[in-house]
This record gives structure tokens, sequence and C-alpha cells, in this order.
């Protein structure tokens, strides 16, 4: 099995893995190529029975439901919703014992023993609910295959390949741990924790996968640039941890090629970076790459007409990726930055790096507690890394003044133009 954590992540991996195995068509047939949860759902309708997996409106509206049932309390439901996706569903809790003694690591507020007799009632609600109406979560779906594969059942394959694995939930950990566990070395992980964008921390050995002792840090970039890549690595500590000790050292690192240093501009108004994305548009064109070999990156939907109006500017046509990934000859790429992960293109534009924009406004308001801050920036900033490591040879990013904080950091000040 060759997977990452999402679907639209698992379609960019078969399609190189098809360009791959072009003169092996018989050794991709021996390879599965699908995202984990895809795997779990087709294994459980296999071995366990027919599914029917909760929606998120399914799950929400129950819990709140459940909070106003318990009377008044001082926790939002946006609380709620992440502590039963990140806790109680994550690691199927099914006990009040077992939520009162959970390990909450990666949750910053602190909960005491009567606060979480509370919210277990709450929880406990939102269980029974579920389970009434016949539903399952993807995670109670995971845990379910785990335990019948962990009783001995014959693993449905002989190694398990996981890209991307930084961003792998508690579920999925679980449901490798237990479908590795037949074969010496049946797992192996490539990851980055400086790429973490969708996970929160999480000990991995807890869930049943302990990697500590047996991982390291692969130094060589094949893809970016040194003057993009060390330019990037400025969004990032030097040296990042995961909750189990394992150390990434970012320092050291090397790339195999030199390209042009990469360009930072903080517009006047979006009409002049309008102007200047398609100045940029023009060189690279006169330089000789095609429309296929360019991507524009923006943090949400919202942004998408600033790059459709920076290619209309070149008579560039745009293809907007959707979760196939799929890009298309003769148009340039434009993405969100949270699809932008697993893709590469030789020139990437990162637009509309604007305050309040990255970090997103709207996530920091959101934050009921100050500690869980620094969890938003951390993964606002590995974001706009996510994007900027796109690029092969030529970056530009831009934004209207005033620009997200991120961009100091990403070059001194006194070099922005």
């Amino acid at each position: 099995m060759l997977t990452r954590f999402s679907e639209p992540l698992a379609n960019a991996l078969r399609a190189k893995l098809r360009l791959l195995l072009t003169s092996e068509p018989r050794l991709g047939e021996r390879i599965e190529v699908y995202s984990m949860d895809a795997i779990g759902r087709r294994l459980y309708e296999l071995n366990i029975g027919k599914l029917r997996i909760a929606t998120d409106a399914q799950v929400s509206e129950p819990i709140r439901q459940a909070s106003q049932k318990v009377g008044e309390h001082k926790f939002s439901h946006r609380f709620l919703t992440t502590e039963w996706e990140q806790v109680v569903d994550g690691w199927q809790l099914d006990t009040w014992e077992a939520y009162r003694d959970v390990n909450r690591l990666g949750r910053k507020t602190r909960l005491r023993e009567e606060q979480r007799r509370l919210l277990w009632s709450i929880f406990e609600i939102v269980r029974l609910g579920l389970r009434e109406r016949g539903l399952i979560t993807t995670s109670g779906m995971l845990n379910v295959l785990a335990r019948h594969y962990a009783n001995g059942a014959a693993p449905p394959f002989n190694f398990a390949v996981v890209d991307e694995a930084q961003d792998a939930s508690i579920a999925q950990i679980r449901f490798l741990a237990a479908i590795g566990s037949g074969e010496p070395n049946g797992l192996y992980f490539a990851g980055d924790l400086g790429q973490r964008i969708f996970q929160q921390p999480f000990s991995w050995k807890a869930a049943g996968v302990d990697v500590r002792g047996r991982s390291a840090t692969l130094k060589i970039n094949y893809r970016t640039s040194h003057q993009i890549r060390s330019q990037a690595d400025r969004l990032l500590d030097p040296q990042i941890a995961d909750v189990d000790g394992n150390v990434e050292e970012r320092k050291g690192a090397v790339s195999l090629f030199n390209g042009p240093k990469p360009e930072i501009k903080v517009c006047s108004s979006i009409e002049e970076e309008t102007r200047a994305v398609g100045a940029w548009l023009h060189s690279l064109k006169a330089d000789g790459l095609q429309p296929h070999e360019i991507a524009i990156f923006v943090r949400s939907t919202a942004q998408f007409d600033r790059p459709k109006a920076a290619a209309e500017q070149e008579g560039l046509r745009c293809k907007v990726l959707d979760e196939r990934l799929e890009t298309a000859a003769g148009s340039l790429s434009v993405s969100t930055m949270h699809l932008a992960k697993g893709l590469e293109f030789r020139a990437v534009a990162v637009m509309a790096c604007d305050d309040e924009v990255i970090p997103l406004q709207a996530r920091i308001e959101m934050v009921t507690e100050e500690a869980e801050l620094e969890d938003v920036y951390n993964t606002e900033r590995h974001l706009l890394y996510v994007a900027c490591t796109r690029a092969r040879d030529y970056l530009l990013v831009t934004s209207t003044a005033p620009a997200s904080e991120f961009l100091g950091d990403l070059i001194p000040q006194d070099q922005l133009t």
C-alpha cells in the first residue's frame, strides 16, 4: 500500500506512480494507492459490514444539543467540537475513566476533573446518539479495523509506505500500527514536521508506532533550488521536535542546483499587485516556461480573483485545481495553499499574503485561550512554507500593504520591495 492521509494527495501520488511505472505495468498492479480513509472504508465493508459514516453536521449538531441539555457552562461550541475530534473521537475514548485519565497532548486548555466530568456528560450523549442512528465516525471505523487486525486477522498488505506522515491522524496511525505488525519493517513513513498543517501534535508511541532511534533526517533537496529552500527555511525554527522527542534538524540541508533569487513584493494596492504578477508571468514566458509549469497559490478561495486577474492580464488561461489535482496543458494552475501539498512546479507565485489573510484573522478570532494562538500561528506559518516550497526554480511572494507579518521573517525588512 502506498498511501497519504487525504484523497487529493493520494490522487496526486497515483498520477506520479503511473509515470514512474510506465515500463512496469505488472508492478503497478501489486500496489494499492489510496488515502488511508478510502482504504479503511473498503476494508470495513469487506470485513465488518455496511458502513454509514457520520457527516460533520451529524456530529456538530448533536454536540450543540447535548451542550444545551447539560445546562450552563463556559465551554464554546468550537472548543467542544475540537475536544471531540482531537481527544474523544480521535483516541476513541468510550468510558468516563478513559477520558478522565487521557493525556490531552496538543490541547492547551487545562481541565480539572469536575470540568472533564461535565464534558464527558456531553460527549456520552453524542456517542450514544450516533450509535442509536447506526452512524460511525471515520476514526471509529479505523479503530474497529485496528482491533480486527490486532486480533489476528490476516493483514491486507505486506508493506505500507506512508507519505506526508506528519499530518496522519491518531486513528490512521493506530490503523497502520495494526496492519503493519506482521512484517519486520512493514511500515515506512516519510514526512516533514515543518509541513504539518492539518493535524494537532500527538504521541505516535501512544498510538502504537515508535520510531525513536529508527528515524533519520534527509538532508538533500532534489526539488527546490538553493535560493528558494534557504529563504523558505527562514519561516521555520532550525530545530523541530515532535511530542515523542524525535528531532528534525533543518540545518545542514543542501539543494542540488541553484536558481534565481526569490522575489518578495509588497504592493500599495491589488491593482499594483496584479501588474507585478502579470509582469512576472510575462518574464517567465520570455524564459520559455509553459503555462502548465506555473502555479499561483492563495490562502483561500476568497482570494481567487487576484491570480485570475494577473493571468488574464497576460492572456493566460487558468485551471483551478480541485481535489483531483490535475493540471491542464496550456493553463497555469490556481489553488489554495492547502491543496498545494504534494505538488511541484517550475515557477510559483504566492499571492495575497496580506495582514489578516495569513495568518487568517478568522482563525485568530476563534481562539478562546491565549495558549492556542501558538498552534494557529505555527500551522499558518507552515502553510506559507508549503506554498513557497512547491517552486523549483522561480518564486514570487506578493501582498498588498499592510503585508503579513510572516513576510518579515521570510526576508529581512530592509530587503522588501
